[in-house]
């Protein structure tokens, strides 16, 4: 008997329209992500369109939303490659509902809400607090280097900045002469409506390679500046101390170091050691919640250290659960007196290592809450609360880099760089809460 095979008629068209619906699992991701989306006030996402209505039909924020917050929750972060998944993937067609928006329009619709993502994010933990997976018994912050889009081979430093400027200056006159020489010479033998192009484009050349430099010498003496006056210089100072005590300054005011670098291609982005050596990075930062492993802050900055990071942390925390947690830990990177004093003054019970070593307590310290701190993590329950830190704040680092995939930004620009990575937490956030709530 001959085997009996299920129908296959590749080119039987549809009898009746095809109900989307049928098409993934009722459980899938992509369900969930349009379900919550459609909970959310996107008042901020159509603010833009509101008026007298004389425009032409834009894609619905609301769907251009979803296919943006699930392409990244898949790993999808390119404009190109989301529209190119809107035509060949299943779940973005389910989410797009025939919509075909090309890959500019999603780029630009990006680029123009990317202050709003922090918002969503910010609603979507609210509502993971008002559902009971937010419990804020424990909160552990962490930071992370991730990759700008920028190579470090386009920076450079102030040293070599002064000594590339006075190479161009030098070349810039050099070839004016020339340039002026034989325009004359064309002159006398041509008449004076022939010249000769090629010199001019040379100087051209140079002159714009020369304003760039000129512009990041701008910026490193600007961020000098800014760090001279938070230690308390000022731009009348000499060279010594005020007081004439301790040894003279290195420096003038706002003079930058000559190992100092600046990039051209994201002058917003800084050289920091990562994992994979010294990159343009940012430095990303999170405040996770110790029960459900969800981001309920975020925010990146440019200073390699994480230091400055656990104060706007806690604060955001409160901003966006409505409280304080009961626990904070952190690692040696956020273990300064000041840091601990802002844990203590708000009753929060700080778990903030000391020292660079396995447990972190291994640091010989002064200050009094810092010896304290110290004291504290060498009990036994000190140290059993502490070692939870790296299960709580660490994975999500993981999932958003080898889960995910994202281990470089899209985007160029402090400004540009903190919303897409409220987009990237949001997604996370997302992924994780699918196991975990029903919207039946």
């Amino acid at each position: 008997m001959n085997t009996s095979f299920r129908p296959y008629q590749p080119d039987q068209p549809f009898l009746l329209p095809p109900d989307p619906r049928e098409w993934l699992p009722e459980d899938h991701l992509a369900y969930f992500v349009s379900d919550t989306i459609e909970a959310l006030d996107l008042s901020d996402f159509y603010a833009p369109y509101e008026g007298d209505g004389r425009r032409k039909q834009p894609y619905e924020p609301a769907m251009m939303l979803k296919v943006l917050i699930y392409g990244y929750a898949t790993g999808v972060f390119s404009s190109r490659k989301l529209a190119q998944k809107l035509r060949e993937d299943v779940a973005f067609r389910v989410l797009a509902a025939g919509n075909f928006p090309a890959h500019r329009t999603l780029c630009e619709f990006r680029k123009r809400h990317l202050r709003d993502f922090e918002a969503i994010f910010v609603q979507a933990v609210r509502i993971a607090a008002e559902v009971g997976l937010v419990k804020l018994g424990t909160v552990a912050v962490d930071g992370s280097k991730v990759k700008a889009n920028a190579s470090k081979h386009k920076a450079m430093s102030y040293s070599r900045m002064q000594e590339t400027e006075k190479k161009l200056r030098k070349e810039i006159r050099s070839l004016t002469r020339r340039a002026q020489k034989t325009d004359a010479e064309e002159d006398r033998r041509h008449g004076p409506d022939c010249t000769g192009d090629e010199v001019p484009a040379e100087i051209a050349r140079r002159q714009t390679r020369l304003a760039t430099i000129q512009a990041a010498k701008a910026r490193l003496e600007a961020r000098q500046e800014e760090a001279d006056r938070q230690r308390g210089r000022h731009d009348d100072d000499d060279q010594r101390p005020p007081g004439g005590r301790g040894p003279s300054y290195k420096r003038a005011f706002g003079e930058p170091d000559g190992k100092s670098q600046d990039n051209f291609t994201d002058p917003d982005s800084r050289i920091m050691k990562s994992s994979g050596g010294f990159s343009q990075c940012y430095n990303s930062q999170i405040a996770v919640d110790g029960e459900s492993r969800l981001i309920v802050a975020e925010g990146v900055t440019q200073s390699a250290s994480d230091n400055g990071q656990l104060v706007p942390l806690v604060e955001q925390v409160q901003r966006n659960t409505g409280r304080l947690p009961d626990k904070a830990l952190a690692d040696a990177g956020y273990g300064s007196e000041d840091n601990l004093q802002y844990l203590v003054d708000r009753g929060i019970d700080g778990y903030v290592a000391q020292g660079r070593g396995e447990k972190g307590l291994d640091a010989k310290v002064t200050k009094p809450l810092r010896a304290k701190m110290a004291c504290k993590l060498k009990t036994k329950r000190g140290h059993n609360v502490y070692r939870r830190r790296k299960h709580i704040a660490e994975p999500p680092f993981g999932w958003i880099k080898s889960v995910l995939g994202f281990r470089s930004f899209s985007l160029r620009g402090l400004r540009k760089v903190s919303g897409e990575w409220s987009l990237v937490c949001l997604a996370l956030n997302l992924k994780r809460m699918a196991g975990q709530i029903s919207w039946a």
